[in-house]
């Protein structure tokens, strides 16, 4: 079974804003949040967005 277009996960430095079924990380700095972003883009085989400062989505497109 394969997966497409789908959110991976979510790395983010406020938890309040974010909810849902994917994975959440939560980030000291944004600096952390960057290099969370950036392992999890190479281990997850998926594409890293940042969707607004303080929040990025991987996604399998």
């Amino acid at each position: 079974m394969t997966h497409e277009k789908m959110i991976l996960a979510i790395i983010t430095t406020n938890a309040e804003n974010v909810a849902g079924g994917a994975p959440i990380f939560v980030c000291r700095t944004k600096e952390e949040m960057e290099q969370i972003a950036t392992n999890l883009e190479a281990i997850l085989d998926g594409i890293a967005h940042e969707l607004s400062d303080g929040l990025f989505v991987i996604v399998k497109h």
